[in-house]
């Protein structure tokens, strides 16, 4: 039985992905938590990451082999010490997500004997590291993690909950320092003030700015949006990863084929005439980074016409294919496409935000108390590229170092409790503008801010989400809030600030590609940090 009040806490968690419940968990050893998350709890990029985590756990590889791979897949911006921290600390992580949790990854042989796991290769890693469970790693994994919170007593869990803003003593006379979140009920529309020693944003990332993405619907950037709004800094935000292969299908929404088909043997070729083009682009070919693909294909799509490219597997052994990859082969029979007799049709979408939250080793943001982990924080892991399946790793690495720094948290907060204040709002009756301006601002990052971006292109993309922005605003006072409106003032937040970091960066590096400037300087490897602008946004 849960033993204490969920809205006063020591730590409040925002987001239920594996960074969140990890840190839960090892948080929930020192203090009480209460995770707040705006859907059901195993809604997260989490469980929608088929490939795997990414960790030295064969004798054959080193430490030293995986920080040159993230490395050289960051395109020289990536923090060496942070890089450093993950790989090292990593193995030791992933060994109690089985030991702790019960998460049983893949084996060639006797299952339990760490030498015999089958480690998945993917692109840009230079030795097979990749421990999976078959291609559902992430839905097995959180899955567990879940399991472990609901049985903690010290954890309460409020689902179809979503934060509001965070709660600041300096909008109370006091100093830069986060003591919890406003939090809004999805289901009876209550907004509530939830008090914590420590807040931790472990919300995801923001690929549901643009288009078309792999990720689930709740990845709106809700946590870079309250923090921004907050006053922390933040960077990189330019650096969105356009994964190379989801499947084109008009039925299909946001599916993702995963990279480790391509680590198996999967040759990309043309729709038109079924010509390979990968080695044009790149010595490692199919396995070159994701950047390089993503771009690749986006190159051949505008020379061709087609409306996709082909991932071909019907070389490889046909039973390999089924047991290997059994969520990808039964969705894909659903549409007709046995993988086994048929390449599968692709396209890039966002997938993976490099940037966020500027933290540092233990999580810790510009502002007192306000940590975060996983997607949503910019650690320096990734530099301006994200290397395949580290993201699982960044999670675990820095929500465990996260929950220990937190420990020592001083607790702040006003003499009395912020209530919420809707004043003169009524009711929206126009819900068309919210869904206009969803639609809109999706469709103008992909056309402009997408794989491929110009000045113009950019300036235009600024001009409108200014526009925008305004509209949001107006609709933001006048009306009481709805989830749909606050996911609306998020990615509009979100966009204005992926195009902010492409303006100022006059170069092309890693997944920023500007056709103005097509080449790397060496005096921009360096992050462009924005500070929040405060919660007049």
């Amino acid at each position: 039985m849960k033993s204490h009040d969920p809205w006063e806490c020591d730590y409040l968690v925002i987001g239920s992905g594996i960074a969140g419940l990890v840190f839960a968990l090892h948080a929930a050893e020192h203090g009480r938590v209460t995770i707040v998350t705006k859907a059901a709890p195993e809604e997260s990029n989490t469980a929608y990451a088929q490939g795997g985590i990414a960790s030295v756990l064969h004798p054959d590889d080193s430490v030293e082999k995986h920080v040159g791979d993230t490395l050289e897949a960051g395109a020289g911006l990536c923090k060496r010490s942070i890089v450093e921290i993950a790989c090292a600390e990593g193995p030791d992580l992933v060994r109690e997500l089985m030991k702790r949790y019960g998460v049983e990854f893949d084996h060639r042989g006797t299952a339990g004997h760490e030498e015999e796991l089958d480690l998945g290769l993917e692109g840009g890693h230079s030795e097979r590291r990749v421990a999976h469970v078959g291609d559902a790693t992430g839905r097995t994994v959180a899955s567990k993690l879940v399991d472990a919170v609901t049985a903690n007593d010290r954890i309460t869990l409020l689902d179809h909950h979503m934060a509001v803003d965070l709660l600041t003593m300096a909008k109370h006379g006091g100093n830069d320092t986060v003591f919890g979140a406003f939090v809004l009920d999805r289901r009876s529309h209550e907004i509530r003030a939830l008090l914590a020693r420590a807040t931790v944003l472990a919300s995801g990332g923001f690929a549901k700015v643009y288009l078309y993405t792999s990720n689930p619907d709740v990845a709106t950037g809700d946590g870079v949006a309250i923090a921004y709004r907050a006053g922390a800094a933040v960077a990189d935000m330019e650096f969105m990863q356009f994964h190379p292969t989801c499947l084109y299908h008009p039925d299909a929404k946001s599916f993702l084929i995963s990279e480790a088909l391509r680590g198996e043997g999967g040759t990309l070729r043309l729709q038109s005439s079924g010509k390979q083009f990968m080695a044009a682009y790149h010595s490692r070919a199919e396995l070159a980074p994701r950047d390089v693909v993503a771009r690749a294909i986006d190159a051949e799509l505008k020379r061709s016409g087609d409306d996709c490219v082909l991932l071909d597997m019907t070389h490889l052994d046909p039973e390999f294919l089924v047991e290997r990859f059994p969520t990808i082969h039964r969705r894909c029979l659903s549409y007709g496409i046995d993988m086994r007799q048929r390449a599968i049709p692709v396209v890039p979408a966002a997938h993976y935000s490099c940037g966020g939250v500027v933290v540092d080793d233990v999580g810790h943001s510009s502002i007192r108390n306000l940590y975060a982990i996983g997607e949503v924080a910019c650690t320096g892991l990734h530099g301006a590229n994200r290397l395949a399946s580290n993201s699982l790793l960044e999670g675990l690495v820095f929500a465990t170092r996260a929950a220990e720094s937190v420990r020592d948290a001083e607790s702040y907060r006003p003499a009395k409790t912020p209530r919420w204040e809707a004043g003169a709002a009524i009711k929206g009756d126009e819900a068309v503008v919210v869904a206009h301006n969803w639609d809109e601002i999706r469709r103008l990052m992909w056309n402009y801010v997408g794989i491929v971006r110009s000045d113009k292109r950019l300036q235009r993309a600024h001009r409108r989400i200014d526009v925008i922005r305004e509209e949001i605003r107006e609709y933001y006072w006048k009306f009481l809030i709805t989830s749909d409106l606050l996911e609306l003032r998020s990615i509009a937040l979100v966009a204005d600030l992926i195009i902010a970091g492409a303006l100022k960066r006059r170069e092309s590096r890693g997944l920023h590609y500007n056709i103005d400037y097509p080449d790397m300087d060496p005096d921009q490897a360096r992050s462009n940090p924005i500070r929040g602008a405060g919660p007049h946004i």
